[in-house]
């Protein structure tokens, strides 16, 4: 079938537009209500940027822009600290992965894997509280609801993403250029620094930047793990409905969102350049 020419190539274009406007038809929408100056709600009742000055408000004298900015730096926080360890520990577990093991032991890791990325949220999340409250219990009040139960409940699940991005990636490369590079006597590390490493580098950074979103987006398990002082942008959005919604929450949120997706660009220019 070829797509190139007459109503295919109309439809696919139709079909990409409508699916490009699925993903940022609410993300341009959210930045257009951020210059509202209804203080909360979607009326539009002019256009301003105080929205954004308060952001940078004295948090002496605005107690809202204190909670804003405590906000912010919880979940960028919890985002770099979770994405941060789970792209390491899904990396290694993703290169054990590759170990000559028997059949029977292969399956049963893919399974130990996959189960935390298909798994529905709300079971995942009651299971790292009824685990929090047993550690408390037996080994210390570290593991009182907060930001570290929150960084441990988002590696535990981030890890999964990355490893079945990683080791896809140690699948389609082979093995050929590992055992070219023992065939030249490389040392272990210098076949991790000069082969593995940079073949691997795209995932790595893939799956860093799907754990950081994930993160981001997540709401159940911030929400089962979260403590009084650890509260998270979709928290505090939830917290927010009763009162309505205010607008300076959209300009925050709009300031995340570019802030992503210049670093993903950024980052993305940095893998480029490291595959080259």
């Amino acid at each position: 079938m070829n797509i190139g020419r007459g109503p295919w190539r109309a439809l696919t274009t139709v079909a990409a537009f409508f699916g490009f406007a699925l993903l940022y038809v609410p993300l341009f929408a959210v930045a257009v209500y951020s210059f509202n100056a209804s203080e909360r709600g979607l009326l539009w009742t002019g256009f301003t940027v105080r929205w954004y000055v308060d952001l940078f408000a004295d948090p002496e004298t605005s107690r809202h822009a204190r909670e804003i900015r405590e906000v912010a730096v919880n979940t960028m926080l919890l985002g770099g600290a979770s994405t941060l360890i789970a792209t390491v520990l899904g990396t290694l577990l993703a290169l054990g992965m590759r170990f000559p093991w028997t059949s029977s032991t292969s399956r049963l890791l893919e399974s130990i894997v996959d189960i935390p990325a298909v798994a529905p949220d709300i079971t995942f999340a009651a299971v790292l509280v009824m685990a929090f409250n047993l550690l408390r219990r037996v080994v210390d009040d570290w593991f009182e609801p907060g930001m570290t139960t929150m960084i441990i409940g988002h590696v535990t699940f981030e890890i999964a993403f990355v490893t079945l991005i990683v080791r896809s990636r140690l699948t389609a490369i082979g093995p050929t250029l590992s055992e070219a590079a023992m065939d030249l006597y490389a040392s272990p590390w210098l076949h991790f620094r000069r082969v593995t490493l940079p073949l691997l580098w795209p995932a790595i950074v893939g799956g860093a930047m799907l754990a950081f979103t994930l993160s981001l987006n997540d709401f159940v398990i911030s929400f089962f793990t979260s403590g009084p002082r650890s509260v998270t942008l979709p928290l505090y959005v939830y917290q927010s409905q009763v009162r309505g919604i205010r607008t300076d929450l959209f300009a925050i949120s709009t300031i995340l969102v570019f802030g992503v997706a210049v670093s993903i660009m950024m980052l993305e220019r940095l893998t480029r350049w490291k595959h080259d």
